[in-house]
């Protein structure tokens, strides 16, 4: 990218006093170039965090349906194997999907700042939102189911609706409330952390006024090392609930001490009021 922009030449140009001189005019398709390695970017970004959910999902996944007295050996080196091996086109199918609709919700933002208000405009942001939440949603249940089975994108979203329909559980539930809580943990954690290490500085040292600025870093290195372990044990969450729904589908309990908390989550109300709706049809 920097390179690209020594594609040009030197143009005269006419100022406002009258004067000429020379400046650099790049070549036309600089800009072009710019935005598609700005996606390209992303893209690869995009990729390499659903590599992360891949791999995570099939390590968590062997285990679970491994047998008590197994030992599960090369999770890891077999999950990256097929990472990037016969499932790299489901992680980089994923990824752009999720630039697309990264891209997309930042255009929403922008016209939302600039845009004038109005009922037309708010309703369209609403569906918009709505539409890409969703994805987002299906999406990550989606590369979980997939890293499990080693199916294709499609029929992995296929197959998860499915499977979650079949036993009504409320996927919505656990993302919610398992990143909520993590959230909240994090944030408590920190901010205990943070007040900790002030008092301590500002009693036990002369730094003075510098004993705050070392309480944030702190904080925010805290904070950052907690998030990407947050980020970990949430997808381990996703994929031991899709393991637990797949053990429903099944009758199999493969790991009982899941059974027991997973037990007690709630069916999905519209799910279920549809399958009372469809049985009363058939009597």
């Amino acid at each position: 990218m920097v390179f690209a922009k020594f594609n040009g030449k030197v143009v005269p140009k006419e100022y406002s006093d009258g004067e000429y001189g020379c400046v650099w005019k790049e070549d036309s398709w600089v800009s072009a170039y710019f935005a598609l390695a700005i996606l390209t970017m992303l893209w690869s970004a995009a990729a390499m965090v659903e590599a992360q959910v891949y791999v995570i999902s099939g390590t968590i996944a062997r285990w679970y349906f491994s047998k008590d007295y197994e030992t599960s050996t090369r999770s890891i080196r077999t999950s990256l194997r097929n990472a990037f091996g016969p499932s790299s086109g489901t992680i980089c199918l994923s990824g752009l999907l999720i630039c697309v609709v990264r891209v997309v919700r930042s255009a929403v933002d922008n016209v939302r700042q600039e845009a004038a208000p109005g009922i037309v405009n708010i309703m369209l942001r609403c569906c918009v939102n709505a539409l890409l939440t969703a994805f987002d949603f299906l999406n990550k249940f989606t590369l979980n189911f997939a890293a499990i089975t080693g199916e294709a994108y499609c029929s992995s979203a296929r197959m998860t609706y499915e499977l979650l329909r079949r036993n009504l559980l409320s996927a919505a539930f656990v993302e919610t409330i398992s990143s909520r809580l993590l959230a909240g943990i994090v944030f408590v954690l920190s901010a205990i952390y943070t007040i900790v290490v002030c008092v301590i500085l500002k009693y036990g040292t002369n730094l003075g006024s510098d004993s705050y600025f070392v309480a944030a870093v702190a904080w925010v290195l805290l904070i950052i090392v907690l998030g990407f372990l947050v980020h970990v044990l949430d997808d381990v969450i996703d994929t031991v609930y899709v393991c637990y729904a797949i053990d429903r589908d099944r009758g199999e309990v493969c790991k009982q001490d899941v059974h027991e908390v997973y037990v007690h989550l709630p069916i999905s109300r519209s799910l279920r009021q549809s399958n009372i709706i469809t049985s009363t049809l058939g009597v």
